[in-house]
């Protein structure tokens, strides 16, 4: 049985993630060790909060190396929400510098006349990597939910996988490189399409071991 660990520093919601992943057949192992983060057959990295203080809990639990290492393995990687910005050099939230795993910046939505922000609620994905596995047996146009003042902006645009637009503002929505996949919305809170896209993750997860 595959085992992914889902990476625990004060500040994800650990339990409906978990739960999400054991609906779809997956055994999630929640934890902040690094040996067992090096062991697991994959990775998820979850977050709600600011970018700033979840930074330095990865750092004071060490963790920072142990992500880094998961990536460059070549196992299986899932971010969501907080999960996905903290992947980037830095953000307009905070002055902690991210992981730099995907190089670019974390910005907050502009003010516009009748926008709210945070965004908040259910909205439409774009795809911009169609054929992602993560987006296998998913309408073309997938309503997710989605909670953020703030959204990643990376230097190279080939990295983005979806996009959402709220108010006059098209951003990214997710990402996708090799084995590192990251959401801005919750799966685990959009119904039977996020449930399909997390049993998309664990079969790549299984594919990957068996093979």
């Amino acid at each position: 049985m595959s085992v992914i660990a889902v990476v625990d520093y004060d500040m994800g919601n650990l339990h409906s993630v978990c739960k999400g992943l054991e609906n779809v057949g997956a055994v999630p192992k929640i934890t902040d060790s690094p040996a067992t983060i090096e062991q697991a057959d994959a990775v998820v990295l979850p977050g709600v909060g600011s970018f700033d203080p979840a930074m330095q809990n990865l750092r004071s639990r060490n963790l920072i190396e142990p992500i880094k290492s998961a990536i460059a393995s070549g196992k299986p990687f899932l971010g969501i929400c907080l999960g996905l910005q903290m992947l980037f050099d830095s953000s307009e939230e905070g002055t902690e510098p991210g992981l730099g795993i995907i190089a670019g910046k974390v910005r907050r939505f502009r003010s516009e006349p009748g926008l709210t922000i945070p965004h908040m609620g259910w909205n439409q994905l774009e795809f911009t990597q169609p054929n992602l596995p993560l987006w296998q047996n998913l309408s073309s146009q997938p309503w997710v939910y989605l909670v953020h003042s703030y959204y990643v902006d990376p230097v190279d645009s080939t990295v983005k996988a979806a996009v959402v637009t709220h108010g006059s503002q098209t951003v990214t929505a997710a990402i996708a490189k090799d084995n590192l996949m990251a959401v801005q919305f919750h799966p685990e809170k959009s119904s039977s399409t996020g449930l399909q896209m997390l049993s998309n993750f664990v079969n790549q997860v299984r594919a990957k071991v068996a093979a």
